[in-house]
């Protein structure tokens, strides 16, 4: 599967309440302070508003507008209203960001969709090791020492400066 992506695209695979979105914000500020530019794509599994009743972007969206665009001077937000709902699609999503001012894309969720990612492990929630049937998992980042050899670089899930030194080297040069 090809996604579309210019620069390197990395994603965080783990069964929920493992902790990916708490990394990914320890995790930004550090490859922020090396000037690393950076995008994020977040898959939600459920509906979800980003404005609220009485805003104006919210009522001309609910009065039929299929996308809404709002801009200020310091920012901007685009919602698309679909006809049906259907499962994004990574390959297009990479495809709405602008490549030419990032330097990587990081990716919670599509946890079945073929790309490289660090798996996150959390010890006490017991889950299996996605990783021993995951050939797209280049690295595992895990809370505890494993029971199982795998062949694929183990990172410490508590330490984010690590694995932000594991994407600079391994991903970004």
């Amino acid at each position: 599967m090809t996604l579309n992506n210019k620069i390197p695209v990395l994603g965080f695979a783990a069964f929920s309440g493992t902790g990916k979105t708490t990394l990914l914000t320890r995790l930004i500020p550090l490859l922020r302070e090396q000037d690393i530019r950076i995008g994020v794509i977040k898959h939600a599994h459920h509906k979800f508003e980003i404005d609220y009743p009485g805003k104006d972007s919210y009522e001309l969206r609910k009065a039929g507008a299929q996308q809404m665009l709002i801009a200020s001077a310091s920012r901007m937000a685009l919602i698309r209203e679909y006809e049906q709902d259907t499962e994004p699609q990574l390959a297009d999503l990479v495809t709405k960001l602008d490549q030419t001012m990032l330097d990587i894309i990081l990716v919670e969720g599509f946890r079945h969709v073929p790309f490289p990612r660090i798996e996150l492990h959390r010890s006490a929630l017991r889950k299996p090791l996605l990783c021993l049937d995951d050939e797209s998992i280049i690295a595992l980042a895990s809370d505890a020492p494993l029971n199982v050899q795998i062949k694929i670089p183990v990172l410490d899930l508590n330490n984010p400066q690590q694995i932000a030194t594991f994407i600079q080297t391994e991903i970004l040069e």
